[in-house]
């Protein structure tokens, strides 16, 4: 068992071309440079364009027929005269449109989410405009088995924003597009923007691309529009490049797989085994390296312009035409390739690929077995009476791809994987102080179905728990990648509200902490050198904390609940396992309300004790009244500024000056005054802080969700109250000196406002014993902090409440680096906090 920290307490056949032409060199998103390339890279918000190992390459380089112009206002009449009465509709792969939506030219401030949002507004319009509907998908959760893959993006992830933050140093501007990291939370408020501008937007509850293709083969879809080779394979609906898209002409390019099996001399039924002897999401490159050598070795048609990866696919693709599909009946497929231990993860590679109702010939009566998967869920119950033992198993999973270019050392965890660093430990554990394992124990009441499914128009239901003495099914007539789900509450009741707000991209990690006990959270522009500056994963820990109290708990003592599982990027994680991190009771009066309370009460008064528990997830309750008093959209933002504050040390009276100052003056500019908004230079902190407030709006998504929803989710999005570019402009003014009715443009009711926000936070942040100083005050008494090893100062409280002295935030990393003592953290005599 992997070591883990404990922390604190049929086939559908495309639609014709309008245009039979090779690939053309369209032009990129209207007004915008191109970077086409750049989508193929990384992307850190945890999922990057993924499939088959080398395809992409091979199909522009060796089969350029396979990509054809296509125009969707053409395809969408064609679509309408050959079915009247069904809305042409396009299936949207969000997570692979990332980076080609985000087109503002400023990217490192934090985000300029007011022009993000209106790009997204005329991409959604301009669809809408030739009468096409779209649909789209987001990730829900990393699936334990790219656990491996997920840590190695990651980690790149961390080295690419080192030289981003060098780069800022050194020229004291921004790094040029070949850099680029989209913002903070750009996934998450993605779904969020498009949901407002009235689009169906769906969370996955497994393999993200497997629901896109699924729901574009039932529902009969004009397309699915994405990055991701998979789509190639998947016998789905035509499949869209989103990089080569003109928003424009609105004309891409339509990659068919019909003229890639015949390119290849295969069938479609060929291609999901083909992918798996490549490599793909599933099955590690590695895994027949050797068995694609000896195909290349006896391949007696290798192409000169082809590359040798590119000559390795159709070496590939021969002996599957040519050997195994002459003894197929006669050997099983096991006996022909070298799968050895590897059985069950091949065979799931390839069922992976399988839609409802879809069959494969290469997958034999004793293969499927093989990939039979249960979809029991099994309670974790902190009832101290429960007697069952904990069984291995998964939660249910997303499929996160990994990018061709990933290299062949990239080992994806599987049973039966050797190593070692893929592994995760149960997520049942023992607490090391109470040493009383917590069970696992079955949900009495697991009969129950949940009729509630991603597909809005499928009539086929996904169990939510089934009997304990299930049957097997046919893994070619189920969902493949849904199998035991540990569930970390049994209040069948409240985990469907939860899956049912999850999948309608309605909350924020709330299901994912009920049904798996695990999340995740990616890269933040953050400076490992600058230690001045706590990573957001630490700043807003005790926040998660007491959520999971709130959710895991069921109005009972928290320290009974199994810790959650966290991977969380920050300076020094090795993410070679996830830190365990316990919950946080809450002090409320009459103790914490349950989530039936919350969620599912209507009386008078349910709303304001909503409200009570979001402030004291943030251990603001005795602000409550003054903050209860801001209006929209500036209660949310003077919540987070108040917490930031308390937690944070070296933030000083300029920087909340700036953050104040831009979330006043951001309601009277246009997207387009905001990119022509010109910075003097680019300050390395102040990027930092720009990342930090947005994650903490997420951080406010998480709590508003898990508490009922007490404040509209619209006053917590970032183009509502934040722009990365006019913070930073605030921020460098502040430095200059610039008085308050300068920072708030001398606009005399900014400036009532203003003091009126200024004072609700700093009278928050005194009720704790936190004076925030000046910048002016606090650089003669701290010179040299900054960038200083070990010199984080930081009041994140692990056991108790704020007011006790809880670990160093810098102790709370992997391995529990040792620090010298800390001679400017609070309480100290160093003068900061007086």
């Amino acid at each position: 068992m992997q070591t883990q920290r404990q922390v604190g307490s049929s086939p559908a056949s495309p639609l014709l071309p309008v245009t039979l032409l090779a690939r053309p060199a369209l032009p990129a998103f209207a007004g915008r440079s191109a970077f086409s390339e750049s989508l193929h890279n990384t992307d850190p918000s945890g999922r990057s364009v993924m499939g088959v190992r080398g395809l992409q390459g091979f199909v522009a380089s060796s089969c350029p027929h396979v990509c054809t112009t296509v125009n969707f206002k053409e395809l969408a009449e064609q679509h309408q005269s050959k079915h009247p009465g069904c809305t042409p509709t396009i299936v949207v792969d969000a997570m692979c449109c990332l980076r080609y939506w985000y087109t503002p030219e400023s990217w490192v401030c934090g985000g300029q989410w007011k022009e993000y949002f209106s790009v997204l507004r005329d991409f959604v319009r301009t669809f809408t405009d030739v009468g096409i509907k779209l649909v789209f998908f987001f990730d829900g959760m990393v699936e334990k088995e790219k656990r491996d893959v997920w840590v190695k993006r990651r980690l790149k992830n961390n080295r690419e924003i080192a030289r981003i933050f060098h780069y800022i140093k050194t020229h004291r501007e921004q790094p040029s597009r070949s850099m680029f990291f989209i913002p903070s939370g750009l996934a998450i408020f993605t779904r969020f923007a498009l949901k407002t501008l009235g689009q169906e937007t769906l969370c996955s509850l497994q393999e993200a691309d497997y629901e896109v293709a699924s729901y574009g083969l039932q529902n009969n879809c004009l397309g699915i529009l994405g990055e991701d080779t998979d789509y190639l394979i998947y016998d789905s609906c035509p499949y869209f490049s989103i990089s080569e898209l003109c928003l424009d002409s609105l004309s891409t390019v339509m990659l068919c797989r019909e003229k890639l099996c015949a390119s290849l001399g295969l069938c479609l039924a060929d291609l999901p085994l083909l992918a798996c002897l490549l490599g793909n999401d599933v099955v590690p490159e590695g895994m027949f390296e050797t068995f694609r050598y000896k195909c290349l070795s006896f391949y007696t048609s290798v192409k000169e312009n082809c590359d040798r990866r590119g000559n390795v696919i159709l070496a590939v693709a021969d002996h599957i035409a040519k050997v195994l599909r002459l003894y197929q009946g006669e050997k099983k497929l096991e006996e022909m390739l070298p799968l050895g231990p590897n059985k069950a993860l091949f065979y799931k590679g390839m069922a992976s690929y399988l839609l409802p109702g879809q069959k494969s010939p290469w997958i034999s009566p004793k293969a499927k077995a093989i990939t039979t998967l249960d979809k029991q869920i099994i309670s974790v119950s902190s009832d101290p009476e429960s007697k069952q033992g904990s069984p291995e198993s998964s939660d249910p999973e997303s499929k996160q791809g990994s990018p061709e270019s990933t290299d062949s050392g990239s080992k994806q965890g599987s049973p039966e994987s050797t190593d070692s660093g893929s592994k995760q430990g149960s997520p049942v554990c023992t607490d090391p102080e109470s040493k009383q394992e917590s069970p696992m124990c079955t949900d009495p009441e697991s009969k129950q179905e949940d009729p509630m499914c991603t597909d809005p128009e499928s009539k086929q239901e996904v169990p939510m728990c089934t009997d304990p003495e299930f049957k097997e099914e046919d893994p070619m007539n189920m969902e493949p990648e849904i199998k035991r789900q540990v569930t970390m509450v049994s209040d069948t009741e409240i985990l469907k509200v939860a899956r049912a707000q999850h999948v309608q991209a309605e909350s924020y990690l709330v299901y994912n902490i009920m049904a798996s006990g695990e999340i995740e959270c990616s890269n933040t522009l953050e400076d490992a050198l600058d230690q001045a500056l706590p990573s957001q994963a630490f700043v807003y820990r005790p926040v998660r904390q007491r959520v999971y109290s709130l959710l895991l708990a069921g109005g009972h003592d928290g320290a009974s609940c199994p810790p959650v599982q966290e991977w969380f990027v920050y300076s020094g994680n090795p993410l070679t396992h996830p830190d365990l991190v316990r919950p946080l009771q809450m002090s409320l009066p009459g103790g914490t309300p349950s989530l039936k309370l919350l969620w599912l009460n209507h009386e008078p008064g349910t709303q304001a004790r909503r409200v009570e528990v979001l402030l004291a997830c943030f251990d603001l309750s005795s602000s409550s009244e003054e903050l209860q008093a801001v209006e929209s959209p500036f209660q949310g933002l003077c919540c987070l500024l108040a917490y930031l504050f308390v937690q944070v040390d070296t933030l000083c009276l300029e920087d909340l000056h700036a953050f104040i100052a831009q979330a006043l003056c951001l309601p009277g500019k246009s997207a387009g005054h905001l990119a022509d908004v010109q910075l003097d230079r680019v300050d390395p902190r102040a990027v930092q802080l720009g990342s930090l407030l947005v994650r903490g709006l997420t951080m406010l998504l998480l709590v508003n969700s898990a508490c009922g929803f007490p404040w509209s989710t619209s006053d917590l999005m970032p183009w509502n109250v934040f722009d990365g570019k006019l913070f930073h402009e605030k921020y460098l003014q502040t430095e200059k000196g610039y008085t308050v009715e300068a920072l708030v443009e001398q606009n005399r009711a900014r400036l009532t406002q203003f003091h009126q926000l200024k004072s609700v936070v700093c009278k928050a942040c005194l009720r704790e014993d936190r004076r925030i100083a000046s910048r002016q005050l606090w650089q003669p008494l701290h010179s040299g902090r900054r960038g200083r090893p070990g010199s984080g100062a930081h009041r994140t409280s692990f056991g108790n409440s704020r007011s006790d002295q809880g670990q160093h935030w810098r102790e709370q990393g992997p391995g529990s680096r040792q620090q010298e003592p800390d001679p400017w953290r609070r309480g100290s005599s160093s003068g900061w906090s007086n």
